[in-house]
């Protein structure tokens, strides 16, 4: 199993209300080639506060990557976007929009706010675990992320 060059675990942050996605989306990271860490926000508001490292999160791990749902309560996921993109703490946190919106507006919204891919949930069990497969090998074994804490 892969891990980052000094060794230790890749952080993942995901940014989604649906307990059913969380699962599945553990279960696709489980049998990862690389060592990596899930942290879960539930909405838009706890993603920000972990990100910030506010309150409760005070402790939280610095994410190497973002999946972020879109549509969330609280605060919105184009909300979470922009606000992870204006930050210059946060900017280059590789943010990888999963979502179930097929909608052009969405792809386009997102994109002009500097996500870094779009990719819309597949419905069918078999194929998300393929799709979360699919960001783990390319976000996570092919690209070089940015160091912590880099300007």
């Amino acid at each position: 199993m892969a891990t980052k060059e000094n060794g230790t675990l890749i952080e993942i942050l995901l940014v989604e209300d649906n307990p059913g996605d969380v699962r599945l989306t553990i279960e696709a990271l489980k049998d990862a080639k690389v060592l990596n860490r899930l942290s879960v926000a539930q909405d838009g508001i706890e993603a920000m506060a972990f990100l910030r490292r506010e309150g409760k999160f005070a402790d939280a791990p610095w994410p190497d990557l973002i999946l972020l749902d879109l549509n969330l309560p609280r605060k919105d996921g184009r909300e979470v976007l922009e606000e992870i993109k204006q930050d210059p703490d946060l900017r280059r946190i590789p943010v990888v929009v999963l979502t179930t919106s097929q909608a052009e507006q969405d792809i386009l919204k997102t994109y002009n706010l500097h996500s870094n891919c779009y990719i819309t949930k597949p419905v069918d069990l078999d194929q998300f675990i393929t799709v979360v497969r699919s960001i783990e090998d390319f976000w996570l074994t092919i690209v070089k992320l940015p160091p912590h804490g880099a300007k």
